[in-house]
């Protein structure tokens, strides 16, 4: 387990690296994510080639809190409400983009995931240099990442660095379109999203 000193380094490491344009990984309250900074499209591209990841499968970005959310995308009263009520949290919410992320970011597609982590350095490094992609840290298709000794070595060697902080708890994000009322995916906290949608 790392000392409060390692995770400090590895901290000032990652926003330093973010700012470079590289990627890192951080833990959150579902799984570790994958970030890199998500108004530049060259690095969000360097996402998708460390992951694998097809580029009609947008990434979400996670932000500080609802205002730097809404500095970025432009959610609607309802779906304001809702972020409210369940973010920070395991939950990413589709909205609106604005012009300032990038195509690249969700295939061209208006609409983009957010996330507001309910993780203390996820959420400090994000007010140190986010907003940042927010998707896991693992190779498409295959599992997501819990603790870092599953980092695959493929990852570990792309980034600019790891935040470790142990096991994370593993259960994905809900993934929610307020405005349509769907659930794309049943994850964390699902439940009280559903009867939150019906209401």
């Amino acid at each position: 387990m790392n000392t409060a000193d390692d995770t400090e380094a590895a901290f000032d490491r990652a926003r330093n690296a973010i700012k470079a344009g590289q990627a890192v990984v951080y833990p959150t309250e579902t799984v570790y994510g994958l970030g890199a900074e998500a108004t530049n499209a060259a690095a969000v591209e360097r996402v998708f080639e460390i992951k694998n990841r097809p580029h009609d499968k947008p990434l979400s970005v996670a932000f500080a809190n609802l205002e730097h959310a809404s500095q970025y995308t432009e959610p609607t009263d309802r779906e304001r409400a809702f972020m409210r009520e369940f973010l920070p949290g395991p939950v990413t919410v589709i909205v609106e983009r604005k012009p300032t992320l990038p195509d690249v970011l969700t295939d061209g597609h208006p609409r983009v995931g957010v996330r507001i982590p309910a993780n203390d350095v996820a959420l400090e490094l994000l007010r140190a240099a986010g907003p940042i992609t927010a998707t896991s840290a693992n190779r498409s298709g295959e599992p997501s990442v819990r603790h870092p000794a599953d980092l695959p070595e493929s990852v570990r060697k792309q980034v600019g660095a790891v935040i470790e902080t142990g096991e994370t708890p593993g259960t994905e994000s809900t993934v929610v379109d307020v405005s349509s009322g769907e659930i794309y995916r049943r994850g964390a906290g699902a439940d009280p999203i559903e009867a939150w949608l019906d209401q």
